[in-house]
């Protein structure tokens, strides 16, 4: 997540500056990720929130406090006082050990359903390939009630 931030942080510094403000440059958003660049920026992760809004250039001080509120909700940050904050998020950007090996189990999951899936495409195969020889052979099509069984059956396999 804070990889994404920053790398959208770089290319909002990309783009070029307008006479005028636009819309999206005085988002939310964009504040946003200007606020959490900056306090990881910050000595040890601590911020002074005022030192932040004048460093942003924030006319309307509840936009900063409206933004602590939700990362302190989400556990990115801690407040030590009234108007100091500090950041309890990983400051490189890189996943903790917990992340990883979730990140593992997931991808070790993921990989049991891709053999679950193909063994279950195999076997539908089989089922469809046997189906139509069967729908062909003249002895079974003689009786119209064997071909009405194996066409609700095929109807049956083919929806799960």
């Amino acid at each position: 997540m804070l990889v994404l931030l920053r790398e959208k942080m770089e290319l909002e510094r990309t783009v070029t500056v307008r006479s005028t403000s636009s819309r999206h440059e005085k988002s939310l958003g964009l504040l946003t990720m200007k606020f959490v660049s900056l306090l990881q920026e910050a000595k040890d992760g601590v911020l002074d929130l005022k030192m932040a809004a004048d460093s942003l250039a924030v006319k309307q001080k509840r936009r900063i406090y409206d933004i602590t509120n939700v990362l302190e909700g989400v556990g990115l940050i801690e407040k030590k006082n009234k108007n100091i904050i500090q950041w309890r998020g990983q400051n490189n950007g890189s996943p903790s050990q917990e992340m990883l090996e979730q990140i593992r189990v997931l991808k070790a999951h993921i990989a049991e359903l891709e053999v679950q899936e193909k063994e279950l495409d195999d076997q539908k195969a089989w089922v469809e390939e046997n189906i139509k020889h069967l729908t062909h052979d003249p002895d079974i099509r003689a009786y119209p009630s064997a071909l009405c069984f194996f066409f609700v059956f095929y109807v049956f396999v083919y929806n799960c």
